[in-house]
Formats: C-alpha cells, structure tokens, sequence
C-alpha cells in the first residue's frame, strides 16, 4: 500500500517538474519529456519481468503480457479490455486509470488529462521497444477516470 502512494507521489512531482522546467524554458506543456522518461523506465523495467520468460510468439502475445503482467506490476490490476484489428492497431482500456481517479470527473478537468498519461505512453512504448516492437503510443480521455491507449505498430 505505502509503496502504492509513493509511486503516485513521484508520478505527480514528475509532471509538476517537467512542466515547470519547461515553463521556465519557454516550452508551454512539454509532455515529450515525460514521454521520454517514461520510455526510457518501461524499457527498464520489461528488462526485469521477462528475464526468465522466453520470447513470445508472436505480437498479439507479447500484447497480452503488456495488458496482464506489465500492467499489473505499475498498476496493481489487468487493463481492462484489449482490442485490435489484427493490422497493428491496439487498444487498451483501463476504465480506472490510476493516475486519472485522483482527479475530479468533472470536464474542466479533461484538459489536464494528457499531463497524466503521457509518462504511461511512453512507459509502454518503451516496454514495446525492449520486446522488439517498434510503435507510436497515444492516449484517449473521455471521461475520467477512464482511458484508452492506442498502440500503432510500426512495420519496418
């Protein structure tokens, strides 16, 4: 439980950092950087849940994985719906994002949303990149506290 709203602490100091620094730089809402970090920490941390996995068979399980075990071990809990045309295009719903139930439902709130999901997106392209799947990662918000990440592959 403590390390729970620890990690939520250092997620809100993260964004409050980055976006001041970037304030003070003249770059208004730089999320790249927060993409970034979370790129460079999804690709860290898939290092250490698959040390002792094989490889994966194909895209659609390594999907899997990121939906169940990799989602599970930064959220505490499965996402909740994955879908995908079977072209490169997936979606993941997580209809309680953590980072998204702190904030009020209102919708003057929604505004503030993509500060709070850009460190996932890139925590799961990084992920994506360590298990060899280069792809662009955007977010989607609604309603709050719900959240849809799409996941375009990038063919070579």
């Amino acid at each position: 439980m403590a390390d729970e709203v620890l990690f939520e602490f250092l997620h809100s100091e993260l964004i409050d950092y980055v976006l001041v620094n970037s304030e003070k730089d003249k770059k208004h809402g730089d999320l790249s950087t927060l993409e970034y970090i979370g790129f460079s920490t999804g690709y860290r941390i898939i290092e250490r849940l698959t040390k002792e996995w094989p490889r994966f068979k194909d895209e659609l399980d390594t999907m899997k994985f990121i939906c169940t075990d990799f989602w599970s071990s930064i959220n505490k809990k499965q996402i909740d719906n994955l879908r995908t045309n079977h072209q490169g295009v997936y979606v993941l719903q997580d209809n309680a994002f953590r980072f998204l139930t702190r904030l009020s439902s209102g919708r003057q709130y929604l505004e503030m949303a993509p500060k709070y999901v850009a460190f996932t997106c890139g925590l799961i392209r990084g992920a994506l990149s360590n298990l060899g799947i280069n792809s662009m990662v955007t977010a989607e918000v609604q309603s709050m506290p719900a959240c849809k990440f799409h996941i375009q592959v990038q063919r070579v």
